[in-house]
C-alpha cells in the first residue's frame, strides 16, 4: 500500500505481541494501525537500527537495556548505544510514554547511564494523567490510558458473588496484597470471601501470602498467571475489586476492573480522586493510610448504594480518540506545531505551548 506523503511512520519499542503481552500495548498498536496518517511498526533490533521511520516511540526503555543473562544484557546495551547513535545522526525524535514516575530499582550503573541518554534524547513525552509532571524543557501532552471494554467483552461476564472481594494481576511487594490479606482476616462474617489471583514476583512473596491465608478458609489464593478469560472471571465475581497498592499512579488494574463494570477500592491520592470524578459516583472508593477491615466494610456498603449507575463512564478513554491524540503528539515531536487532534490537551512547557 502506498503511503500518503504526510503519513508519520512510527517505530514502537515493543515487539509483535504475544499471548502474555499487556493488552494496552496490543490495543495501542491496533488502533494506531487504523488511524489515518500513522504507519506503525513493532520492534526488532534490525527494524529499529536499519529501518527508516519518522519517530521512535519508547514505552519502557529499561526493557531494551536489560536481559536474563549477562551476555544477553551486554548485547542489548551495545545495541541500545547503536540505536541512540542512529537516532541522533538521523535526527529522529524520541517520543516516550511515561508509564512510571521513576526508573526501576536495583538496576546497574550502566543501565542508569543508558536510560539517562534515552531521557536526554527524548523530544516529547506522553503522560497518562494530569498529575504526572513532565521533564522540564520537553514538549508533552496528556493522553489518558484507554479502557479495556472491547478487549474483555468477548469473555463470559458472570454475576458477582455477594460479599466477595477480588484482587487480580501480577503480585509485587508494592502492591500491598499482604496488607489486603491481613485486613480481610480481621473482617468478620462467614458470608464474606476474598479471591486473590495472579503470579507473585518471587517464591518468597508467594510463601508469605500462603502463610497469611492459611488460617482463614474464606480466602482463595490462585498464585499463577491469569489468562484474559480468568482475569475477567476473577474481577466479575467480586462485588468489589481491591487494589491496595502502596504506590499508585497509573493503574491499568483499576481500568480493567471498571471496564468489566466492577467498582474498585484504591488508595486516596490526586490521580484516583480525578478518576472517581471522571467515571461517576460509587465506582471508585478510596481509603487513607494502611488498609484495614473498616475500609473494606465501608467500601462494600458504598458500592451497594442504589444510586450508583449500571456502568462507569469511560468515554474519555476511547481508543479512536487516543489514536488521533498520539498522531498529534508525533507531529508535534517532528516540529509540525501543537497537537490539533479533536480534544487534544495543550500543556505549556517553558514559554511555548504544545
Amino acid at each position: 500500500m502506498t503511503q500518503h506523503p504526510s503519513t508519520v511512520t512510527v517505530q514502537q519499542s515493543f515487539p509483535d505481541p504475544r499471548p502474555t503481552t499487556n493488552p494496552y500495548i496490543v490495543m495501542l498498536r491496533d488502533h494506531l494501525a487504523t488511524t489515518p496518517g500513522v504507519a506503525v511498526r513493532t520492534f526488532s533490533w534490525r527494524r529499529a537500527i536499519l529501518g527508516h521511520y519518522d519517530v521512535f516511540h519508547a514505552h519502557w526503555p529499561e526493557i531494551l537495556v536489560s536481559g536474563a543473562s549477562k551476555p544477553k544484557r551486554a548485547v542489548r546495551q551495545l545495541l541500545t548505544l547503536v540505536l541512540l547513535a542512529k537516532l541522533a545522526v538521523t535526527r529522529t525524535p524520541i517520543v516516550r510514554t511515561l508509564h512510571n514516575l521513576h526508573r526501576p530499582s536495583g538496576i546497574s550503573r550502566i543501565e542508569h547511564a543508558l536510560l539517562g541518554l534515552f531521557e536526554r534524547r527524548t523530544a516529547f513525552v506522553i503522560v497518562l494523567n494530569e498529575q504526572t509532571v513532565p521533564p522540564e524543557g520537553v514538549g508533552s501532552a496528556v493522553i489518558p490510558h484507554g479502557h479495556y471494554r472491547d478487549w474483555y467483552a468477548r469473555h463470559p461476564q458472570r454475576e458477582a458473588v455477594e460479599g466477595r472481594l477480588s484482587y487480580f494481576g501480577l503480585i509485587r511487594r508494592y502492591k500491598g496484597v499482604d496488607g489486603l490479606l491481613r485486613a480481610f482476616s480481621a473482617l468478620p462474617g462467614g458470608d464474606r470471601s476474598l479471591r486473590v489471583a495472579g503470579r507473585p514476583s518471587s517464591e518468597a512473596l508467594a510463601a508469605d501470602l500462603r502463610s497469611l491465608a492459611a488460617d482463614d478458609d474464606r480466602i482463595d489464593l490462585s498464585l499463577e498467571f491469569l489468562s484474559d478469560a480468568e482475569l475477567v472471571d476473577v474481577a466479575r465475581q467480586g462485588e468489589l475489586v481491591v487494589l491496595p497498592y502502596r504506590e499508585m499512579h497509573n493503574s491499568g488494574g483499576a481500568l480493567a476492573a471498571l471496564s468489566v463494570d466492577r467498582p474498585v477500592l484504591v488508595p486516596a491520592n490526586a490521580v484516583n480522586e480525578r478518576l472517581a470524578a471522571e467515571v461517576g459516583q460509587g465506582w471508585v472508593v478510596q481509603y487513607d493510610g494502611d488498609l484495614d477491615a473498616s475500609d473494606l466494610e465501608r467500601a462494600l456498603d458504598a458500592v451497594r448504594d442504589p444510586s450508583r449507575g449500571p456502568s462507569p463512564d469511560l468515554s474519555a478513554r476511547d481508543w479512536d480518540l487516543a489514536g488521533q491524540l498520539h498522531l498529534a503528539a508525533y507531529r508535534a515531536a517532528l516540529g509540525h506545531g501543537r497537537p490539533e487532534a479533536p480534544g487534544a490537551p495543550v500543556r505549556r512547557v517553558g514559554d511555548r505551548a504544545i
